[in-house]
């Protein structure tokens, strides 16, 4: 099949099944209370206890819920838009399909591998797969790799480059610090609750921070696979603005507190960081034809 049919019809896949994921936890809504669960490491754990949630901590619930919503009524309606100029043969919407088909990745792998078991768990999976194929396809196909040298050398290098290093540093610094803080102190990571292991921070130090970093090197270097994977990396933290926002006061309702530190420090940042990443973004499109290729 022609790789651009096949990221069509990859793109219809991910809308339906993402509609089912994300409107699936609003019509399962068995009522339920939160209530206190002893884990194996003898620490006491608030569950949700309510919906498809039910199963999860008060705090990762409440954040799936404000990435629900987030995917429902921005990811997606992005998605169906950015494929329809993509049919059309658009550049720009090929680059902007990596961010919000990268940003789809990262959210369903970590519900996949993280969330705890419900009923749509193969809906998660299925997304995962579907997600992590359009990408691949994509990424091989999104024309950037063909544009005259003329517009490549045009392109900003210095703002997106130091950018992506600064995510790099902060993200490694975030998830990093406090898992060596408990490592030691011997004890088990203060969001661990009752999971079995730390997945975001998983994810996030072994390929997301890896990834900040090369692709700021090879942008210095122009070379268009780095502006590839700045779109790729920018999405998902583009995303993370509204998620943040919004799952930071979903916990707030449903009585998590922060502490100072946490509000300026990994709330503040990350919201930081997905400001300018859209200021990156528009520097870079800016510079770019409208269509490369029918």
């Amino acid at each position: 099949m022609n790789p651009k049919k096949t990221i069509i019809w990859l793109g219809i896949l991910i809308v339906v099944l993402s509609l089912i994921a994300t409107i699936g936890p609003l019509l399962i809504m068995d009522k339920g209370e939160f209530y206190g669960f002893m884990t194996l490491r003898g620490e006491e754990v608030l569950i949700f206890g309510e919906g498809l949630y039910k199963f999860d901590s008060v705090f990762a619930a409440s954040g799936f819920k404000g990435q629900d919503f987030v995917t429902l009524f921005l990811g997606i309606p992005l998605l169906s838009i950015a494929l329809f100029y993509y049919k059309k043969g658009s550049l720009k919407a090929g680059l902007l399909l990596l961010g919000v088909i990268s940003f789809f990745l990262y959210v369903y792998a970590s519900m996949s591998l993280g969330a705890a078991y419900n009923g749509l768990f193969m809906v998660y999976v299925l997304l995962f797969s579907a997600s992590l194929f359009f990408l691949i396809v994509l990424f091989v196909n999104t024309g950037l790799e063909i544009l005259p040298a003329e517009i490549l050398k045009a392109l900003p290098r210095t703002f997106p480059a130091y950018y992506l290093f600064l995510c790099g540093v902060v993200t490694l610094v975030v998830w990093s610090v406090p898992l060596v803080s408990s490592a030691m102190q011997g004890a088990p990571p203060d969001l661990l609750d009752h999971y079995t292991t730390m997945v975001t921070d998983a994810l996030d130090l072994a390929i997301i921070t890896p990834s900040t970093f090369l692709a700021g090197w090879l942008i210095l270097k122009r070379n268009p696979l780095g502006y590839q994977m700045a779109f790729s990396l920018i999405g998902i933290i583009v995303f993370l603005l509204p998620i943040i926002a919004l799952s930071t006061y979903i916990q707030f309702v449903n009585g998590i507190s922060y502490s100072t530190g946490e509000v300026i420090g990994p709330i503040s940042g990350f919201l930081v960081l997905g400001l300018l990443g859209i200021g990156v973004l528009w520097s870079i499109l800016r510079k770019l034809p409208k269509e490369i290729f029918s």
